[in-house]
């Protein structure tokens, strides 16, 4: 009679192809888990992980991050003006990030929190919008598609999400609308919002000088220089300023240029002409 080989292991999967036990029930049920952030077990790793990139006060591994995102309503139509830096802990990830995301042809939404958690939520509901549009056979309006926004995040309260999103469009009967939303499913109507680590220095430089009948380019201008003033100031903005315009014929980057350049080449003879007439 021929013997016969106990496969068994094969089919379970704590062994490898040489009947070797690789994982515990514990441990894989670690694995198993999709929610948890899994840190490769080598020695002294995951020290230097919380080293570099946590709060000094707070050990557990939270990323510092920052922006500066700046959104009103001004006399016809929506301004959105944004810094371009991605911050890790005290590292620049990136110079050249697009913080505004296009929803529709009159819809814009601005990234401030976690880059990955609101571009993909905000590609979503760009989705959303679109079959919306084809089955109704007219455009989304601005408030249904943030409180479609609103409905996904608070979803997911809870779980990790770090967002802090402005939508700003132009609908066709009611005109420009804006609304803020975070990760814990907020909703907010206004006419001015900033959102970021730099939004104080933003709110100093809007607040002197915001007014609702503001034209298209005193509403650029304005733009600009506040994004400009919360760079300088905030470790965690910088790179590049890009300023979008929302009308009734849909959105349009209107400006776009390095802070630095701006600094020296605009506002720094500013400042000099300005202290030299006060002399």
């Amino acid at each position: 009679m021929a013997a016969t080989m106990n496969l068994d292991f094969v089919s379970d999967n704590r062994y490898s192809s040489r009947g070797r036990q690789l994982f515990g029930e514990e441990e894989k049920q670690e694995i198993m888990n999709p929610t948890m952030f899994q840190l490769p077990k080598s020695i002294g790793f995951q020290n230097q992980m919380t080293d570099r990139f946590s709060h000094p006060m707070n050990k557990d591994i939270k990323f510092s991050h920052g922006t500066t995102t700046l959104a009103f309503i001004f006399n016809g139509g929506i301004l959105m003006a944004v810094d371009s830096r991605a911050s890790m802990g005290s590292y620049i990830g990136s110079n050249s990030v697009r913080k505004v995301v296009t929803l529709s042809k009159y819809m814009l939404g601005t990234i401030a929190g976690g880059a990955a958690d609101c571009s993909y939520w905000q590609r979503n509901l760009s989705f959303q919008c679109r079959m919306h549009e084809l089955r109704e056979g007219r455009r989304i309006t601005t408030a249904a598609a943030s409180k479609l926004l609103s409905n996904t995040i608070y979803g997911y309260r809870g779980r990790g999400l770090s967002m802090g999103i402005m939508i700003g469009g132009f609908d066709e009967n009611k005109g420009p609308s804006l609304y803020y939303m975070d990760d814990d499913g907020t909703r907010l109507k206004g006419n001015l919002f900033s959102v970021g680590s730099g939004g104080t220095y933003a709110y100093g430089v809007v607040d002197r000088e915001y007014r609702a009948d503001l034209t298209e380019e005193e509403a650029i201008e304005l733009g600009k220089r506040a994004i400009f003033h919360a760079t300088h100031r905030d470790a965690y903005s910088g790179g590049v300023i890009n300023v979008f315009v929302i009308t009734e014929d849909g959105w349009e980057q209107k400006w776009r240029g390095d802070m630095n350049t701006i600094y020296y080449d605009e506002y720094m003879p500013e400042k000099r002409a300005k202290a030299k007439s006060a002399e």
